[in-house]
């Protein structure tokens, strides 16, 4: 794939749709013609009234206009790139089973049918040398692929390993510290401790005499923690991972995109990107971590953040099994909705561990 040719959308194209910025399609290719309208020998009425549109058809229908071979040398000049394959997987009539258990992608197929990203390769050298608009873009990353193994990103196996975690990996690295943070707040709420650059480690002693005034105190601001990441469980996977209309129209943001979350959307089931690495929570949570510091005692935002760490360990173990586990009735029914928001309809049903937060803010995907 190269840089000199543009692979556009069809959304693309209808989007243009005026005088002040006419494009057309014929025969697969892209077209702006709007500095040809004025020089069209039958005026630019009749161009205007297919902008936007493929003009196949009607170039050859001599009743509407006949053409000269000139017309399609002039059309040439215009060229802009040339318009990628519209076929979608999602689809609105999905509908999720218990045994749901996708085939693998034909990797040659899919490449030669939409002229994407061989699934055989890395993928992000593919994404930044190519140039795809983000429309395009856009519609392919949402169509779901099934790989038997883990797809690359970086190639080198010393990058490809950033990129990856097995599920239990999220409890192993952030359960010993949400319960320190916890342990560290109900020692703060009995007596003061030397800053955690001066000194980590939690006194032994203050340990077995805490008080239970520090204990529920601590309790409550774990609570407040866990209420705290239900929201930004929902805030994140909509207005951050799904920022997909806001994105600029350039290689580097839709490299940014892919890494961030669109990878996971365009094979889902890939066992290895179902939970985040801990570099990449890790630089998730230090702005929010930061902000609750500035906003509370010492001792209250620790208490918010363990708690909101555990939850986030819920959250993450979880969505793993929404993929690929069995599961009892309750997480059966979140596994169809959150199957969903993959192969229905990506622009709702951001709920993964509840529907609640959808409902309040009227998101929720029908099941």
């Amino acid at each position: 794939m190269s840089k000199r040719v543009r692979i556009l959308d069809v959304d693309d194209l209808s989007s243009h749709a005026s005088s002040s910025s006419c494009w057309v399609s014929y025969k697969g290719k892209v077209y702006d013609i709007t500095g040809f309208l004025a020089d069209h020998p039958g005026g630019d009425d009749i161009i205007l009234k297919y902008a936007g549109q493929d003009v196949e058809k009607v170039m050859r229908d001599e009743t509407e206009h006949d053409h000269s071979e000139s017309a399609y040398d002039i059309l040439e000049e215009h060229v802009i790139g040339r318009l990628g394959c519209t076929d979608n997987i999602v689809r609105e009539d999905w509908e999720a089973t218990d045994d749901f258990d996708p085939d693998a992608t034909d990797a040659a197929a899919d490449l030669q049918k939409h002229q994407f990203l061989d699934l055989q390769k890395a993928l992000l050298p593919q994404l930044w040398y190519a140039n795809f608009s983000k429309a395009y873009y856009l519609r392919q990353v949402h169509q779901p692929r099934h790989l038997s193994e883990s797809a690359r990103l970086f190639g080198p196996d010393y990058l490809e390993v950033f990129t990856k975690s097995k599920w239990y990996v999220v409890p192993i690295f952030w359960l010993p510290i949400a319960i320190y943070l916890f342990l560290r707040s109900a020692l703060q709420f009995t007596a003061p401790l030397p800053s955690f650059m001066v000194d980590p480690s939690l006194p032994l002693s203050g340990l077995a005499n805490l008080p239970m005034a520090s204990i529920y105190k601590t309790l409550i601001c774990f609570f407040i923690g866990n209420f705290t990441w239900t929201l930004l469980e929902y805030f994140f996977h909509r207005f951050l991972f799904h920022v997909d209309y806001y994105l600029p129209d350039k290689p580097i943001f839709l490299l940014l995109h892919f890494l961030l979350h669109g990878v996971h959307h365009y094979v889902p089931m890939d066992r290895l990107r179902l939970v985040m690495p801990p570099p990449l929570f890790a630089m998730l949570e230090w702005p929010m971590t930061r902000l609750a510091y500035k906003l509370f005692p010492l001792p209250v935002a620790n208490g918010i953040i363990s708690g909101a760490f555990v939850f986030y360990i819920l959250y993450d173990c979880m969505h793993y099994a929404l993929h690929h586990t069995q599961l009892p009735a309750y997480l059966k029914e979140m596994k169809k909705y959150h199957l969903a928001h993959h192969y229905k309809n990506f622009d709702l049903g951001f709920g993964v561990t509840s529907k609640i937060w959808d409902v309040v803010f009227n998101t929720v995907l029908p099941v």
